[in-house]
Order: C-alpha cells, then sequence, then structure tokens
C-alpha cells in the first residue's frame, strides 16, 4: 500500500475532548472519527486492525467447533417479551417502531435471537453440542458515553452462545471456551487474566471476566503472581478478583505472592443454564424421547473496545505500539528523500520485494523527514526500514524496532531476506 493513496489523517496535536490515550491516539493516527456521542466512524487503520484481531478469533472459535453466523441488528420486541427481558432491560436499549407500528430494537445482545434459531432446527440431543457466534455491531443507549470506543454506544462484538444436553456437557463446553479465549489473548500479544466473576445458582464458577493488564486500567486486580506463567488450566482456578470482590481479611494469598494491577475487561464468559431454553420453551428430545431444555451458556469478546485497550497496554509518548499480531501493517518504508534516484530505486526494491508476503506501507509521501517518521511512530507498526541518502550511498539502510527503538544497518538485499523467511 502506498501511502500517498492510504487514507490515514493523522494530527499532531493531541484533541481537547479525548481524556485517555487510547482516545487520543486512535484520533490522532486516523483510526476513527466521531460522529455522534460514543458512535464512531472506523478508519482505515482501525478497519485493518480489527480484521486482524477478527481473524484471531475466528480461528480460535473454529477450532472448538463454533460456527459463525450473523444475527440480525435489529430485532423484534416480541423474542424479548418472550424471554421477559423487553421491559427490564432499562433506557440503554433503543426501541424502535416501523412503518406499521411493529416494536423492534437495535440489538443490545443476542440470547433470545440465537434461542430462537436454535429452536427452529434442532429438535433432537443429537444436535447437541452448538456453538452460535458473530462479530457484529451492537448499540447500548449508554447515559454517559466516554473514553472514546472504550465506552461507546455502538460497539463490535464478538459473541457466542452455546447449547448442551446436561451440565456436565455445559461446563466441558464453557472450559473448552474459556481456553479459545486464553489462546485468543496470547496470539494478540497479550496477557490475559481470568477474574472470578459472579457465580449462577448453580454454585461454583463458572463465570469469568478477561482482563488485560494496563496502568490506565478502571479495575484494579488482585491476583496470584502464579497467574502469569499459569497453564491453561490452572488460569481456571488460580486466584483472580477485580476490587469490589477483594478482601483483604479473606485473601488466600501471601503478601508475597499478591500481584496489584490496573486491568481493562475485555471479555466474559458466563454459563446461565436453562434461563433462556425455559422462558422461551427451548427443547430437545433425549435419547428416551423426553423433552429437555438445553444449558446454555454465552461469550463475549468487546473487539472495538480491545483496539483501544490494547493501545493503553502498549503505547509511548510517541504514539502506539502494535504488537505484531494486530498490527495495521507489518513493515513500514520510509523514503525519506523522494528526489533522489537511488534512494527511490532502493525503496521501490524492497516494497515490491516483501510485498506478497508481509502487508507494507510505503511511505511515499512528499512531507518533510519529521513528518514521516512521527506519523511512523505514531502509527506504531512494528518495524520501520527508513531509507536516507546518506546511508544508501553507504550501501545501507535502518531497520529499526518500533517497541524497543533498536535501529540496525544492513544492506537491502539482508532487509529482503530477514523478512521472506
Amino acid at each position: 500500500m502506498l501511502f500517498s493513496k492510504f487514507f490515514a489523517p493523522t494530527s499532531k496535536e493531541d484533541p481537547a475532548d479525548a481524556a485517555i490515550i487510547s482516545h487520543k491516539l486512535m484520533l490522532r493516527s486516523g483510526m476513527i472519527s466521531q460522529t455522534a456521542s460514543g458512535i464512531y466512524c472506523w478508519l482505515p487503520v482501525a478497519v485493518r486492525v480489527i480484521e486482524k484481531i477478527s481473524k484471531i478469533i475466528c480461528e480460535e472459535q473454529d477450532k472448538i467447533g463454533g460456527n459463525r453466523v450473523y444475527f440480525t441488528t435489529i430485532q423484534s420486541a416480541d423474542l424479548w417479551i418472550e424471554s421477559g427481558r423487553y421491559d427490564a432491560y432499562g433506557k440503554e436499549m433503543l426501541r424502535i417502531k416501523d412503518r406499521k407500528g411493529g416494536n423492534f430494537l437495535y440489538s443490545p445482545t443476542n440470547e433470545e435471537q440465537a434461542t430462537d434459531v436454535f429452536r427452529k432446527y434442532v429438535k433432537s440431543y443429537r444436535g447437541l453440542p452448538t456453538i452460535l457466534y458473530q462479530i457484529h455491531w451492537k448499540f447500548r443507549d449508554e447515559i454517559r458515553p466516554r473514553f472514546g470506543v472504550m465506552r461507546g454506544r455502538e460497539f463490535l462484538m464478538k459473541d457466542a452462545y452455546s447449547f448442551d444436553i446436561d451440565f456436565e456437557s455445559a461446563k466441558k463446553t464453557y472450559e473448552k471456551v474459556f481456553k479459545s479465549y486464553v489462546q485468543t489473548f496470547k496470539r494478540m500479544g497479550l496477557i490475559p487474566i481470568p477474574v472470578q466473576a459472579d457465580s449462577g445458582a448453580i454454585g461454583g464458577n463458572m463465570s469469568h471476566e478477561f482482563h488485560i493488564l494496563a496502568d490506565t486500567g478502571e479495575s484494579t486486580l488482585y491476583y496470584d503472581k502464579k497467574l502469569l506463567s499459569a497453564s491453561d488450566d490452572e488460569l481456571m482456578t488460580t486466584f483472580a478478583v477485580s476490587d469490589e470482590k477483594y478482601d483483604s481479611q479473606k485473601s488466600i494469598i501471601s503478601k508475597e505472592e499478591l500481584m496489584i494491577s490496573k486491568g481493562i475487561e475485555v471479555g466474559h464468559v458466563f454459563y446461565f443454564g436453562t434461563k433462556y431454553s425455559k422462558a422461551m420453551n427451548t427443547f430437545v428430545l433425549d435419547e428416551k424421547g423426553k423433552k429437555v431444555f438445553p444449558e446454555m451458556g454465552s461469550y463475549g469478546i468487546g473487539v472495538s473496545r480491545l483496539v483501544a485497550a490494547i493501545i493503553e497496554s502498549s503505547h509511548d509518548d510517541r504514539g502506539i505500539i502494535w504488537p505484531e499480531a494486530v498490527s495495521p501493517f507489518d513493515v513500514v518504508i520510509l523514503n525519506l528523500h523522494l528526489k533522489n534516484s537511488k534512494c527511490c530505486s532502493v525503496a521501490l526494491k524492497i516494497y515490491e520485494a516483501i510485498s506478497f508476503k508481509k502487508e507494507v506501507l510505503y511511505d511515499d509521501r512528499d512531507i518533510t523527514v519529521g513528518e514521516k517518521l512521527a506519523d511512523a511512530d505514531l502509527i506504531g507498526i512494528p518495524w520501520q526500514i527508513i531509507i536516507g541518502q546518506k546511508k544508501v550511498d553507504n550501501g545501507v539502510v535502518e531497520l529499526k524496532n518500533r517497541k524497543t527503538g533498536e535501529i540496525i544497518e544492513m544492506s537491502s538485499d539482508k532487509v529482503i531476506d530477514g523478512f521472506l523467511k
């Protein structure tokens, strides 16, 4: 991609109305554009990040037998009346009437619709277990939208819904999804902290929030330091709670083992049994022909929130530092002297050689050297290939690691070989 053709309206100045770093950097790097309170357009840099995140999520959901769907964003109120949530949900739900006076709503979540789809097509225990998931836009009319996309009204979410024949099967599905979430976040270069959340009426521990560590997080997390190196199985039982559930008098962790950090919630897994299947008369026939209400769970990842959370956990005073797995591009080529034929030749050679294997942004814009370097750091692409006249005359270019700031001089051929490996 040529930067001269790429729509990334960057800015030098911090926006006055942005209170947290992710909001500032997303606006400055041209990732989002506000259209109303808590509602944003997502621009090309952000779209590329969302696509990387979504790909990882889908791959991990598919591994555990998830079936990707698209539920509707506009839902009939009848389903919510049937479940008993239409009046109880509150003003966060955006209620709509169509031209015929029918009652509809903009989806804040999809338990009802998932249950309705399931009951239409699955009649026997042979159709279980089933996991339906989507990555789709939702709307909740927050009374005070703030912090940019961290707490917006319109947001992109991955939500999944599971159906099982009994509790033991539902527990296995829950554990399977839990582990898939751990792998999902790890693949993004993050350290997931599964925090014990409120349990259902069945007791035990069947609800977890997933947080990632960030100094600017809203939640304070208390956890066993073993969690940072725990296996996936150990993560389900290792002590971790948020501030509202922490009691220093009852803590089972010694002061030496206790870690305290700020975190941002980016996911939630929750078992709720037959709450919706019974309310919506959704059943299957078991092996003996008896009606059984499926045991259900729901599993969410805030995709658009995750974009901001990653920035909160990975940035410096110059801009974003994307983990390689979710970066909008793998590498940016900075041609600092567009009027120098040798610089242009080297830049084009590297660009054409590695573009078929890597996602490359070639900064061919006719702007100052300072602006190019500042934009590269601001947008936060992990690797920068810097091509300057003096270095090229000496037969080398500079390879900069955005995270560490380390710069290595090497020949263009060596750079190409490194990115093609």
